[in-house]
């Protein structure tokens, strides 16, 4: 009986995803140099889609998968998903934060009286606390999850314990971001 083994990659943060980064930052900055209200708004809602349903699957599908599966599976998984989200999750990030930002003063949101101007201090608040928690926890934690896995020998105990707070974080993430999501209902319905 021949026994595979799985090749651990080792080069897994893949540099060539920041040609994809600048594109994205590229779509934005012209979406927001244009004032074009229908642009801006797509790509504030389809970078938001992304970045809350990506977030929601791998906090509350994915994270409590992984949880129980055997370490070999849980390692497979990560070599693969680790090396995307490092770039993609920032990004989306950025772009939905930024661009909603930009359509918020196109629309007049930020020029609101009180206490209208509450929800957008609400959603400003939340934006704040996800990327505070995705710059300062979620990305540096997937970094060492990357460095981890490139390892010869990696400490498959450190990748656990990285990947079930990495998950839990993420699972906050997205309620966070269904909050946000109400409060953009609130916008697109009238204040």
């Amino acid at each position: 009986m021949r026994v595979m083994t799985q090749a651990v990659p080792t080069d897994l943060i893949r540099w060539h995803y920041l040609w994809y980064v600048a594109l994205a930052l590229v779509f934005m900055i012209a979406a927001i140099a244009s004032h074009h209200l229908w642009f801006l708004n797509f790509l504030h809602v389809f970078s938001g889609l992304l970045w809350t349903g990506i977030d929601l699957f791998m906090g509350f599908v994915l994270g409590p998968i992984l949880r129980v599966v055997e370490l070999p599976a849980r390692k497979a998984v990560l070599l693969r998903l680790t090396p995307r989200t490092l770039f993609l999750m920032p990004t989306l990030a950025i772009v939905t934060g930024t661009t909603g930002w930009y359509l918020a003063e196109d629309m007049g949101f930020t020029v609101m009286s009180w206490p209208q101007y509450a929800w957008v201090v609400a959603s400003l608040v939340l934006v704040f606390l996800m990327t505070v928690q995705g710059i300062g926890y979620l990305l540096p934690t997937n970094f060492r999850v990357c460095l981890e896995l490139q390892k010869g020998n990696p400490d498959n105990a450190r990748i656990a314990s990285l990947t079930n707070s990495y998950f839990f974080a993420v699972a906050l993430q997205g309620v966070l971001q269904i909050v946000t999501i109400m409060i953009m209902a609130r916008f697109a319905t009238g204040i």
